[in-house]
């Protein structure tokens, strides 16, 4: 079984399919790594903006660069 790309509590851009509606683009935050048996991993997620949570698949999410430490 592959292992999730991303860990909880890391930020993530989420980039929405055709498929997806009206669903944000954004910033989320990882809240949960979801277990399944498919190549796509999922996680429960919550937008920073909105504060909505989802449950999206790894191919839609874009890792975010780390912040500059000062």
């Amino acid at each position: 079984m592959p292992l999730h790309k991303y860990t909880v509590g890391q930020s993530v851009e989420f980039v929405p399919g055709k498929q997806d509606g009206n669903v944000p683009r954004g910033t989320y935050t990882i809240l949960r790594l979801l277990p399944n048996d498919a190549a796509d991993r999922e996680y429960r997620v919550r937008n920073l903006r909105d504060g909505h949570e989802r449950v999206v698949r790894e191919s839609q999410l874009r890792g975010t660069p780390p912040l500059p430490r000062p």
